[in-house]
């Protein structure tokens, strides 16, 4: 499986249409003993994720044929949930938002430190390949099992991210406890990113849509005003 693969197995799609950038990141995680592969255009980028499988892409937004956020929601859409880290200069909020609610794990403007990127690529890995003891998890009509990774809604297996299968544990995990944005950023992402409560909010209303019988009433995932969030399994 490739939870198990060791590092010099794992494979990294970096799609990005800078060659400077490209290469010096090919370099970097190559030293690193990742298999690097690379594709300067969206097509080119999305044929790869599709054909190679990779463990992890790291998608610029800024791309010539397809945009970033176009080829996010297309290997989304094909129901690959791989680690997606997103790369651009855009620093708008908004931008931000958008690459999360399609399914990013996470966002880095440009310019970035080499040395934080690579240390959120090898985060973003190590949420994926979390092995959790096996426990099962019901509410509503869902099924969580821990060991498998899996979600089943209604008996029909849905699709989530890494990011997404571990803020679900944490709040499965704190049966009923308020959690803070601080403590679910500590527990799921780690106390080295700079992340914002948007990012939590967003990632919220993902599990949401997929796992609420109504999103917009929902009575698992709630909101505590001003302090964070609770799963309620009634």
């Amino acid at each position: 499986m490739r939870e198990n693969q060791p590092k010099a197995q794992r494979k990294v799609l970096v799609v990005e249409d800078d060659h400077s950038i490209a290469l010096g990141l090919r370099i970097n995680l190559e030293s690193e003993g990742y298999t690097v592969f690379l594709a300067d255009d969206g097509e080119r980028g999305l044929e790869l994720a599709q054909g190679e499988e990779p463990d992890l892409v790291i998608l610029d937004i800024m791309l010539p044929k397809m945009n970033g956020l176009e080829v996010l929601q297309a290997i989304r859409r094909s129901g690959r949930t791989m680690p997606i880290i997103l790369l651009s200069a855009r620093t708008a909020e908004m931008d931000k938002v958008t690459g999360l609610e399609l399914g990013a794990e996470d966002y880095v403007a440009k310019p970035f430190s080499l040395a934080e990127l690579l240390a959120r690529v090898r985060a973003a890995l190590r949420r994926g390949a979390m092995a959790p003891l096996a426990t099962m998890h019901a509410f509503g009509d869902v099924i969580v099992d821990e060991g498998a990774r899996s979600v089943r809604k209604a008996g029909q297996p849905v699709d989530v991210t890494a990011t997404e299968f571990d803020l679900l544990v944490c709040l499965l995990r704190a049966k009923g406890r308020v959690l803070t944005r601080e403590a679910i950023f500590q527990e799921v992402w780690g106390p080295n990113h700079h992340g914002t409560p948007r990012t939590i909010d967003n990632f919220v209303q993902q599990l949401r849509a997929k796992l609420e019988t109504d999103p917009q009433s929902p009575r698992h995932f709630q909101t505590v005003r001003g302090v964070g969030y609770r799963f309620s399994p009634s």
